[in-house]
C-alpha cells in the first residue's frame, strides 16, 4: 500500500507508517464495517450536499473515506508559507485593479481579462474595504505530483466552501477510530470557527463601536451549501440570516430581532455577488438586502468576501498569479502553477486543438467539475465536440497537461486502493494577519483512474492529518490501533 506517489508505487511514505501497520492488521470485514459506520454517522449528523441538475431528491450524503490523508509538519509549513504569499498577492491584485491599475498599465495582465471579466463589479471602483482586505476567506486547491511537488490548481476567492466537511471529517475520525488518532500527534483543526470569527471581527468597519455584531448571510435552505452555512454560524455563535432578516436604514444595516432592530457590523456572506443587493445588481433578486452596497461603500458594514473578488480566481487570470507575486511582493513564487494554455491565444489554441487527447480542458469560469474534458479519458466524439466549442468561443476555455498526480490509499469495496486527491486549505486574511489551521479539505476521486474529485461528480472527502512529529516508537509498533477502534466503535454505533 502506497502513501502518496505515482500510480503503482509501493513505497510507504514516512508519515503513513503507523496507519499502514494498523491497516495491515485489520481484516477486510472490519474495514468494511467501519466504512458503513461512517455512513451511518454522517447520515445521523446530516452532513449533506445538494445537486440540482439531475432531478429527484437533490440531497446527497457526501462519501467519507476513513483512511486519512497525511502530511508531515515540514510539508505543511512549506505549503503554509506559499499559501500566505499567494493570498497576499491576490488581495493586492484586487486592490490594484479596483484602484490605480498599475499591473494593467504595465501590461503584465491583459486589461480586457480584468475589465471585461464577468466577475468585475463597477461598484468596487475607487473603494477600499475595511482593512484593505478583499479576500477574507480563500480556498486554494493544491495537487501533488508523483515527483513529490505541490502545484496550485485553482484559487477560490469568492465564497469558497467545504470547510465544514474538514471539521466534520476530523470529528468523525475521532469518534470512529479513537485509538488510531491517539497513536499520532495530529495538529488540531477544531479552532477554525474561532479563528474565522476573530478574523471577521478584526475587519469591522470604523463606524463600529464596541463588540462587532457578525452574521452569516445565506441564500436559504435550498442552497447546496446550506449545511455549511448553518454549521459555521452555530460554531461561531452568531446569527444565521437570510436577506429578509436584514434591512438598511441611513446606510446602516440592521437585523430584525424579537427585541427590535440590532445593528450588524460584519456580514460573512454566502450569497453570490449578483444577488446581494437588488438596487446594485440583479433587481429581481429576493436573496439580498436592498441598499446593502450603499451601506458597504459608506463604510458602515463589512462584507466578507468583497464583491468583485471573482476577478482574482478566474481561470483566465490564474496563469498570471506568479507575475502578481513578483510585481506586488518582489518575491519568487513558493508554490508553482500548473502550466496553462489560454485558448484565446492563436498559437496556444492551435496546440490545444492538436493535443486534446493529452490535455484537460476547463471552462475559464466553470466550477464543480462541470464543463470539463479530461482528454486521455474522453472518446473521440467528446474531443471533437470540445474542439468545436473551443473554436466557437476560445475565450471561454483554458487547457492544462494531465499531471502524473500522486495517489493516497483509499478504502474501496475491494479494500485499500490508490486514488487521486486534491487539497483545499482555507486561508483567513484579517487586519494585518493571515491565519490557517493545519491541513484542509482533502477531496478524493473515488472512481478508479478518475481525476475529478468534486462531490457533485462522484468524489468524496478524507480527514487531513498534519503530524506534529513522528509517533512514539511503542505507538508506531502497535499495529492494533485501528483494529481496537474498529471493534470498539462497532458496538457504539451498532454496525448492520
Amino acid at each position: 500500500m502506497s502513501g502518496e506517489g505515482p500510480d503503482g508505487a509501493k513505497a510507504v511514505r514516512a508519515p503513513y507508517a503507523g496507519v499502514a501497520r494498523s491497516l495491515a492488521a485489520a481484516t477486510p470485514a472490519e474495514m468494511d464495517a467501519k466504512r458503513r459506520e461512517a455512513e451511518v454517522l454522517f447520515r445521523r449528523i446530516g452532513v449533506t450536499f445538494a445537486v440540482y441538475t439531475e432531478g429527484g431528491d437533490p440531497e446527497r450524503l457526501i462519501p467519507f473515506d476513513i483512511i486519512p490523508r497525511i502530511l508531515s509538519r515540514g510539508e505543511w509549513d512549506g505549503l503554509a508559507r506559499g499559501l500566505e504569499q499567494r493570498v497576499r498577492a491576490l488581495n493586492a491584485f484586487l486592490a490594484d485593479c479596483y484602484g490605480p491599475r498599475r499591473i494593467l498599465r504595465e501590461g503584465l495582465v491583459p486589461a480586457d481579462l480584468v475589465l471585461k471579466n464577468e466577475g468585475w463589479r463597477d461598484v468596487m471602483e475607487g473603494f477600499t474595504p475595511p482593512g484593505g482586505v478583499y479576500t477574507v476567506i480563500s480556498g486554494i486547491d493544491l495537487v501533488r505530483t508523483g515527483a513529490d511537488e505541490f502545484f496550485v490548481l485553482e484559487d477560490n476567492c469568492r465564497v469558497p466552501s467545504g470547510v465544514s466537511y474538514m471539521l466534520e471529517n476530523r470529528e468523525a475520525m475521532l469518534r470512529l477510530l479513537p485509538q488510531l488518532c491517539a497513536a499520532h500527534r495530529i495538529a488540531p483543526v477544531s479552532h477554525y470557527p474561532e479563528e474565522l470569527l476573530e478574523t471577521l471581527k478584526s475587519l469591522a468597519p470604523p463606524a463600529c463601536h464596541g463588540e462587532p455584531t457578525v452574521v452569516v448571510l445565506t441564500p436559504g435552505p435550498f442552497n447546496s451549501a446550506y449545511y455549511e452555512h448553518s454549521f459555521l454560524a452555530d460554531e461561531m455563535g452568531v446569527e444565521l440570516v437570510e436577506g429578509a432578516d436584514l434591512f438598511v436604514r441611513d446606510d446602516t444595516v440592521f437585523m430584525r430581532t424579537t427585541a427590535g432592530p440590532k445593528r450588524v457590523d460584519v456580514i460573512y456572506r454566502r450569497v453570490d455577488d449578483e444577488f446581494l443587493d437588488p438596487k446594485a445588481f440583479r433587481p429581481d433578486s429576493h436573496l439580498g438586502v436592498p441598499g446593502l452596497i450603499a451601506a458597504y461603500r459608506a463604510g458602515r458594514v463589512t462584507l466578507a468576501n468583497a464583491p468583485g473578488a471573482g476577478i482574482a480566481d478566474d481561470k483566465a487570470i490564474y496563469p498570471f498569479v506568479p507575475a502578481m507575486i513578483r510585481f506586488y511582493l518582489s518575491e519568487e513564487p513558493i508554490l508553482n502553477n500548473v502550466p496553462t494554455f489560454m485558448c484565446e491565444r492563436d498559437d496556444e489554441r492551435t496546440y490545444v486543438l492538436e493535443n486534446l487527447d493529452k490535455l484537460v480542458v476547463k471552462l475559464a469560469r466553470g466550477s464543480g467539475g462541470y464543463g470539463m474534458l479530461v482528454g486521455p479519458h474522453a472518446t473521440a466524439e467528446q474531443r471533437a465536440t470540445f474542439a468545436e466549442r473551443i473554436r466557437t468561443k476560445p475565450t471561454d476555455y483554458i487547457a492544462q497537461p494531465t499531471l502524473a498526480l500522486s495517489t493516497v490509499p483509499t478504502l474501496c469495496e475491494t479494500g485499500p486502493a490508490p486514488r487521486h486527491v486534491d487539497l483545499r486549505p482555507f486561508v483567513l486574511f484579517g487586519k494585518g494577519q493571515v491565519r490557517m489551521v493545519p491541513g484542509g479539505l482533502t477531496r478524493v476521486a473515488l472512481r478508479e483512474g478518475s481525476l475529478v474529485v468534486n462531490s457533485s461528480q462522484g468524489g468524496g472527502t478524507k480527514d487531513t492529518w498534519v503530524l506534529e512529529d513522528d509517533p512514539p516508537m511503542e505507538q508506531r509498533q502497535a499495529p492494533g490501533a485501528m483494529t481496537q477502534s474498529l471493534g470498539g466503535m462497532s458496538q457504539t454505533l451498532g454496525t448492520r
